[in-house]
């Protein structure tokens, strides 16, 4: 399977241009990250870049981390981590590297204008038909409406509504939410 380093980049959309990222993107991220209404929501919530770029820097982490560009300008960024799922013994091999996570965190000063959404739409298309992955998952804190509203928007199910399962670094149990994407479910939709 091709990995995401193997794609041509830059993907385009109507209004925004998608590329790998760079060590370079790295201090902008972490501007918008840094917020406290993005990075309540975000695994990590660094507020010393040095921490964040070294954790940012880490295997494979800069290597699943899209950019999201507006007119030139970095305006987000996306993330699509392949992972194997859970498979019998006998066919682990069929199994390997068939799904991922993805993920999305735009910069608040251009929220509310379908980028998000947008952005979203291109990460899945890019995982069904660029990587041939053959299932998406996302989840999110079910306090996180922007989020899992996008989900459903690009026709992501429902899989799982857990109860405080989730640990906020506030301190609170809170809920959490699971949805995933099948490839056949989006070609059908998608035509």
């Amino acid at each position: 399977m091709p990995t995401l380093a193997d794609l041509t980049w830059p993907k385009q959309t109507a209004r925004l241009s998608i590329r790998l990222a760079v060590e370079a993107d790295l201090e902008p991220i972490w501007q918008y990250r840094r917020l406290d209404p993005v990075g309540m929501w975000m695994t990590d919530a660094s507020k010393d870049l040095d921490a964040f770029v070294a954790k940012s820097t880490e295997v494979d982490r800069l290597a699943s981390t899209l950019i999201v560009e507006a007119d030139g300008r970095l305006v987000g960024d996306l993330m699509v981590r392949v992972e194997s799922p859970w498979a019998q013994g006998e066919v682990q091999d069929q199994a390997k590297d068939t799904q991922a996570e993805i993920g999305w965190c735009l910069d608040p000063s251009v929220q509310g204008r379908g980028y998000g959404t947008e952005s979203a739409a291109e990460l899945i298309r890019i995982g069904f038909e660029d990587l041939g992955l053959r299932r998406l998952v996302a989840q999110c804190f079910a306090d996180n409406e922007p989020s899992w509203r996008i989900m459903e928007r690009l026709g992501m199910r429902r899989e799982a509504y857990n109860v405080k399962d989730s640990l906020h670094r506030s301190g609170a149990w809170m809920d959490g939410m699971f949805y995933a994407l099948l490839a056949e479910e989006w070609r059908a939709e998608v035509g």
